[in-house]
């Protein structure tokens, strides 16, 4: 009976996160923004510490670092001559490195910490109160993505033209940074900090080949994540295997079987 509570749970989890990551990560893949969702994540690390170092939730110490790093990017394209790849690169590194540092310092202290479930997820550790504020989140982070959502796609297709047409672009780009922020904080409890975008941008990819619109595209990604999910906990509670690595294979499984299936006539 704990087993099935836990596994209940943690399919739970997956279910809420994905309701929000689906859509998103539809956006990353149309924007080809995966490499600052992996900046977001990586970064999500020193958030993490930050955190436990001032001894408030981590998830807190994520959204507070992952608006910095939004913020600070944004500074630096409009003031340096690098290119915003290498710029995404050097925060990426640098949030990761700097976080495991300090984790290992806070370890040395004496405070437990378990590296691996912030590195890889530990989905069957949820809880009920990881629920509550997974679903708050969430439910906030649809309502404002359904509100940018006409704004967004019409970025997406032709930047300069939804400039003309009106749209604050800088404006709409800063709000998606935020939302991507508060997808990183959920997520991180499900697959970690390093395997974050592979849950945002595999199912999306998977749902590309047979969507017919925007809007069945993450209708679609929204199916793969949570099937991916409930193949992932399956093959962990089955053989054992770490559950967000195991989540992350099933999701490339899924991928890779969408490669060779002919798709479906919309």
């Amino acid at each position: 009976m704990i087993m099935d509570d836990f596994i209940l749970r943690a399919l739970l989890a997956g279910l809420i996160v994905m309701l929000i990551a689906a859509p998103m990560g539809c956006m990353v893949v149309w924007r080809r923004m995966a490499y600052f969702g992996d900046t977001l994540s990586h970064a999500a690390l020193l958030g993490t510490a930050l955190g436990l170092m001032l001894h408030i939730a981590p998830w807190l110490g994520v959204l507070a670092t992952g608006l910095s790093i939004s913020v600070l990017l944004v500074m630096l394209q409009r003031k340096s001559d690098i290119s915003t790849d290498t710029l995404l690169g050097i925060l990426a590194h640098a949030g990761l490195a700097i976080g495991l540092i300090m984790l290992a310092t806070l370890r040395e202290q004496g405070l437990r910490v378990d590296l691996m479930a912030y590195l890889f997820g530990d989905i069957l550790a949820v809880n009920n109160q990881d629920l509550a504020w997974m679903l708050a989140v969430v439910i906030f982070s649809v309502i404002a993505l359904l509100k940018m959502w006409p704004s967004l796609l019409s970025i997406a297709v032709h930047e300069e033209l939804a400039r003309s047409e009106g749209v604050a672009v800088e404006r709409m780009r800063f709000f998606f940074m935020l939302l991507m922020v508060l997808v990183v904080a959920v997520a991180m409890k499900i697959v970690g900090v390093l395997l974050i975008t592979a849950l945002l941008i595999i199912p999306a990819a998977s749902a590309q080949r047979f969507a017919g619109s925007p809007e069945s595209m993450a209708l679609l990604a929204f199916l793969f994540g949570v099937f991916s999910i409930a193949l992932g906990l399956f093959a962990s509670w089955q053989w054992d295997a770490p559950a967000g690595p195991a989540i992350v294979s099933a999701a490339v499984l899924l991928f890779f079987v969408t490669r060779v299936r002919s798709p479906v006539k919309m």
